[in-house]
């Protein structure tokens, strides 16, 4: 008799069904583990005997035991096979009717029998619920996390033996309590304050607005002038995650294996800040069996690349796709992988090599050749995609020592909520949760220009020589400053204002 038990394989953050098919023969004695699995899974067979003997049941060793993984056109990768193949053998062997058609297992097993951590388990949970699975069962540590996902029983297992006992229905495992996703998401709070910031009032200006519609944005001004504090306080003006949103970050955290034990959800946005030497795998994501890069770890939130020009540019050019669709799609001989990379970049650099190139007060030591060459290593199309375009100049003494305290994050933090609620609602029949992610279709739904605006923008297209790209970005910001200012419709003021933060030519 083939006994079948249910699981699941994790490609990217998206999960493919498989089902364990276990046989056992009375025949030769063997062991085998078939359906394309890695060394991981094959290593299964001794954790698995193991885990029998120190859980007190015999294991069938005088038997012929095939395990098939299928489909077997799936590479099978990692450990969390060892439930369902164990309890698979289980049922094999002991001819025991149990009914496991609503179930789905997933697991490590350790050489006790315990259950250890594995990755991926909010991504299983959405599935087992999606395809109308009414169990799952998973490693007690993992249950917190599998528990914020409703119309699905959670089972936290602490034990094969246990699992045994439960399934013999001699001693019941209690189901997990669904968490309430609701009371755990809060406002960011690490960052600072924006109060603490000495001037700077048009960059702080910038980053609401970025803040506010999703806006890229690019900190460009002399070493001390402030860049790397205010993109270090701007998740402090951030508005508060959505549920599906906690749960969409939550889910890449889970697949990378960076969520940790004592947290089932991601409760603020992502602040992500790779230096420059890392590679492009690193931040796009990818290897032999993908994994997601740093883009997606700050999908919903923050990319801080530091230091912009120093990154290799062709580890910049990976950003085109990302900050054009908000995914990264990754292609491997195995097949292709998709993952969300939605993330707000946040860039600082200086202007030159030496630094002061813009600065009025101190000699820059640069010559115009080295100044060229500095400000070449981010390509053009790089540049045209990140919508706002600030200069951050050095903060002068009387700045400085003024005790007075500039506004809030929380003062600003209202108004970005404000203009975030504004989108939601006009984005409500959409997948769109901001303007920075609004396609020409929205913009002429959503963005109509007066006379006087569209006056503006004729004249600024041919004195500042605006791509297409660029001028359906400037529309956008604008519909933003619109948003934060709680106006229905753009105004002159509000294209006049979005300009100021284009590149110029």
């Amino acid at each position: 008799m083939v006994t079948k038990i249910h699981s699941a394989s994790i490609l990217g953050i998206h999960c493919t069904p498989i089902t364990v098919e276990v046989d056992i023969a009375g025949s030769w004695p063997g062991y085998q583990i078939v359906g394309l699995a890695d060394t991981s899974v094959q290593e299964a067979k001794e954790r698995i005997r193991t885990a029998w003997k120190n859980s007190g049941i015999p294991f069938p060793s005088n038997s012929r035991v095939i395990v098939n993984l299928a489909p077997a056109n799936v590479k099978k990768v990692g450990s969390s096979y060892d439930l369902p193949i164990a309890i698979g053998m289980y049922i094999a062997a002991t001819k025991k009717e149990i009914d496991l058609d609503d179930a789905l297992f997933v697991g490590e097993l350790a050489l006790d029998g315990a259950l250890r951590h594995s990755n991926g388990v909010l991504p299983l949970a959405l599935f087992a619920k999606e395809q109308g699975y009414a169990r799952i069962f998973v490693p007690a540590i993992n249950s917190a996390e599998a528990a914020i996902i409703e119309g699905v029983s959670i089972f936290p297992v602490h034990s094969f033996k246990a699992l045994i006992d439960h399934l013999n229905e001699e001693k019941m495992i209690n189901q997990a309590i669904t968490t309430d996703i609701h009371s755990l998401i809060t406002l960011p709070t690490h960052g600072g304050d924006m109060a603490h910031i000495k001037g700077q009032h048009f960059a702080k200006r910038a980053l609401e607005i970025a803040a506010s519609g999703g806006h890229n944005i690019l900190l460009s001004g002399p070493p001390g002038s402030g860049k790397t504090l205010l993109a270090r306080t701007f998740p402090s003006i951030l508005p508060k995650l959505s549920v599906q949103e906690a749960i969409d970050i939550t889910q890449i955290y889970s697949v990378a294996g960076l969520l940790p034990q004592e947290t089932p959800i991601i409760t603020t946005r992502p602040f992500r800040t790779p230096h420059h030497s890392a590679s492009g795998v690193a931040l796009v994501g990818g290897g032999a069996f993908p994994r997601p890069g740093e883009i997606s770890l700050a999908h919903r939130g923050v990319l801080f690349l530091d230091e912009f020009p120093e990154f290799p540019r062709t580890v910049l050019e990976n950003l085109r796709q990302p900050l054009e669709d908000g995914v990264v799609t990754i292609s491997r001989a195995q097949g292709t992988l998709c993952f969300p990379a939605s993330f707000t970049l946040v860039a600082s650099q200086n202007p030159c090599p030496c630094g002061y190139a813009s600065d009025p007060d101190k000699t820059c030591t640069c010559s115009a050749q080295q100044i060229s060459r500095y400000q070449k290593k981010v390509s053009g199309p790089i540049l045209d995609r990140i919508d706002l375009h600030v200069e951050v100049p050095r903060v002068d003494f009387e700045k400085l020592t003024d005790h007075a305290l500039a506004e809030s994050s929380t003062q600003i933090q209202t108004r970005v909520e404000y203009a975030r609620q504004m989108q939601k609602k006009r984005f409500k029949h959409t997948n769109i949760t901001s303007n920075s992610e609004m396609s020409n279709k929205e913009i002429k739904l959503f963005c109509a220009l007066d006379e006087t605006c569209t006056q503006i923008m004729r004249q600024a297209m041919s004195h500042m020589y605006l791509s297409a790209r660029s001028f359906h970005r400037i529309i956008k910001i604008a519909r933003t400053i619109a948003d934060i200012e709680q106006k229905e419709h753009i105004e002159a003021t509000h294209i006049a204002e979005a300009l100021q933060y284009r590149l110029k030519s």
